[in-house]
C-alpha cells in the first residue's frame, strides 16, 4: 500500500510497509540520514523530526501517520543548511560527536517557531527532552538564545 506524504515541500510516495517506523523510511527508503537513530523508545530525541511543524520522534511515528502531512526532516529545514540555528550551532562550537544535533536543531526551531521569544527557562525545560551525550548543554542553550534574540 502506498503512503503519500509531503517531506521537505516536495510530494513522495513509498510502498514501505505503512507500520514501519518514519526514521527507516526517512534513512532507508528515502536516503535521508540527517536524521539519527538512537534509542528507538523516543527518549534520546536524536531522531526528532517535524510534522506539520511539531516535534516528533521519527522512531516512534509510524509511517501510516504521516499521510497526508507535511514531514521536514534537517535536511529540509534550510536548503543552504543557512539557518539561523544551523549557523548558530557552528559559531557557538556546539557539535562535539555530532550525533544528537539534527534532532537538537530540529527541536530548538519547532520551539522558536512557536515561541519567537523563549525565556532561557523556557529554552531549558524544551531542550531537556533532547539528550546530548557528549554534554554540550551551555553551548546548545547559548546557540538557542542567540537565536531568539537574532531572530
Amino acid at each position: 500500500m502506498a503512503t503519500t506524504f509531503t517531506l521537505n515541500g516536495q510530494r513522495v510516495t513509498t510502498d514501505t510497509d505503512p507500520d514501519t517506523m518514519l526514521v527507516w523510511v526517512l534513512r532507508d527508503h528515502l536516503h535521508l540520514t540527517g536524521t539519527k537513530y538512537g534509542c528507538g523508545i523516543g527518549r534520546c530525541g536524536s531522531c526528532t523530526i517535524h510534522v506539520d511543524g511539531a516535534s516528533r520522534r521519527s522512531c516512534r511515528t509510524r509511517l501510516s501517520s504521516v499521510e497526508n502531512r507535511e514531514v521536514t526532516t534537517i535536511e529540509g529545514l534550510s536548503g543552504n543548511r543557512d539557518h539561523i540555528l544551523q549557523k548558530l550551532w557552528l559559531e557557538e562550537q556546539v557539535p562535539q560527536c555530532g550525533y544528537c544535533h539534527s534532532g537538537q536543531i530540529m527541536h530548538a526551531a519547532a520551539l522558536l517557531a512557536e515561541n519567537a521569544s523563549p525565556s532561557r527557562e523556557e529554552i531549558i525545560d524544551h531542550m531537556d527532552r533532547i539528550l546530548c551525550r557528549c554534554g554540550t548543554y551551555q553551548r546548545i542553550l547559548r546557540a538557542v538564545e542567540r537565536a531568539a534574540e537574532e531572530g
